[in-house]
């Protein structure tokens, strides 16, 4: 019976490939859209878990933590330097790391934040060290810069014509270890070096400039203004000033702190402690959580999708099957004629289609796995975020369920020719 398949298949080999690129491209479609939800839902999950408690000054919790957490541009709001300060000073709190946002080099965000952040993201340095100085940076790991390059930071984007700042030029201090999250492709610099450039620090202190200072900085912590340019005040640059990270009221605007707290106890309470007032707190997989909502419905409509376009093939395969055999009547009918019984007939016809649509099975799998593994890493290159692509149980349910189908669309075949008479098919 196996050779008579093989050579049945070689014979109509044409037709045979067409039924299998069918088969694969439409469990393809399905596959990539079941691995490619899940990649997105585990790799911004453990990016998040990076980070305990987010707070933000009053607004859209979701932008808060696509902004603070994936990096993702967006002006956020600033909430009173006062809160930094107060944080500091909590018991309940490890570190408290502000994060200004706004300027980027080579396509790299430029982030600026304290030396507990840089030190404790990745757990350690792949090489160099924290920077000391405010003329000082450090890189993420997927930031294509040599230890000791130069940093020249711009001020929005060159794509949205951004102005390069010209007060201070940064030296990369060192690498850190991957961590899987949007910071592996950011720059990490002083805070205190961001807001001397935008002309905050002391400037605040001067009544007399505190207005036109508090406007620049909501630029140089939000990013851009509608048009895509920053209307900043220079300030003064000090490379080589060492870094002061003990914080007072007077500190600067800030749109966004990454707090981590002592307990988990201390998180909770933390974040309704700033729930109120000018200021809210996020936990980041909360925020993903609603996310994954949305998430959800569109992969269903994806999965819809290509559940119409396996149908589709579906009853591609059954007309063109059912026209295979009526073509085939006289082979089955010299078959029965020479003695082969209808129980032969039937398992001749239904393996040689079960074999090609489980072929194809198999090999749609195979693409789909590919697909979502090229889309998850191109996905990775621009936003940083790790991507775990790998077949899961409920996959397997998937593939027994496909087989299963496919054993029964082979059915139908089978019983056309089992029913089929030795007369009729000479005569035909």
């Amino acid at each position: 019976m196996i050779r008579f398949i093989l050579a049945d298949l070689r014979r109509l080999w044409a037709g045979a490939l067409v039924v299998v690129l069918l088969v694969t491209l439409a469990t393809a479609l399905g596959v990539c859209v079941v691995l490619q939800e899940r990649a997105l839902r585990l790799g911004s999950a453990r990016a998040a878990d990076k980070f305990d408690l987010v707070i933000g000054a009053g607004g859209s919790e979701t932008q808060l933590v696509l902004s603070s957490v994936f990096l993702q541009p967006s002006p956020l709001p600033l909430m009173p330097g006062d809160v930094l300060a107060r944080l500091a000073a909590d018991p309940r709190v490890d570190w408290a790391a502000p994060v200004g946002f706004g300027d980027s080099f080579s396509g790299y965000p430029i982030v600026g934040t304290t030396v507990a952040l840089a030190d404790k993201l990745s757990g350690g340095f792949a090489e160099g060290k924290v920077f000391a100085r405010e003329g000082e940076a450090v890189i993420g790991s997927a930031v294509k810069l040599p230890l000791g390059g130069e940093i020249k930071p711009m001020h929005g984007s060159a794509e949205e014509g951004g102005e390069t700042h010209t007060e201070l030029v940064y030296h990369i201090a060192g690498r850190l270890q991957p961590t899987g999250t949007a910071w592996d492709r950011a720059i990490l610099v002083p805070i205190q070096a961001v807001w001397h450039i935008h002309g905050l620090g002391a400037a605040e202190a001067d009544a007399e400039g505190a207005e036109e200072a508090e406007h620049d900085h909501e630029e140089a912590g939000a990013g851009h203004d509608a048009h895509g340019h920053g209307h900043e005040h220079h300030g003064e640059a000090h490379p080589d000033a060492a870094l002061d990270e003990s914080w007072t009221a007077n500190a600067p605007g800030l749109p966004a702190i990454l707090v981590k707290p002592k307990s988990i106890a201390d998180a909770y309470k933390l974040r309704q402690d700033y729930r109120s007032g000018n200021t809210i707190a996020v936990f980041p997989g909360e925020v993903l959580t609603n996310l994954y909502a949305t998430l959800g419905d569109a992969k269903q409509i994806l999965v819809a999708v290509a559940s119409g376009a396996q149908a589709l093939v579906a009853a591609s395969l059954v007309l063109v099957t059912v026209i295979h055999i009526g073509q085939r009547r006289r082979q089955i009918g010299a078959l029965r004629a020479f003695g082969a019984p209808r129980g032969a007939i039937f398992g001749i016809v239904w393996l040689e289609f079960f074999t090609l649509v489980a072929a194809g099975i198999g090999f749609g799998f195979a693409l789909g796995f590919a697909a979502a593994l090229t889309l998850s890493g191109l996905f990775s290159q621009t936003s940083g975020i790790a991507m775990p692509v790998g077949f899961a149980r409920e996959d397997l349910a998937l593939a027994a369920v496909l087989l299963g189908f496919a054993a029964i669309l082979a059915a139908l075949p089978a019983v056309l020719a089992y029913r089929q008479s030795p007369a009729q098919a000479l005569r035909a």
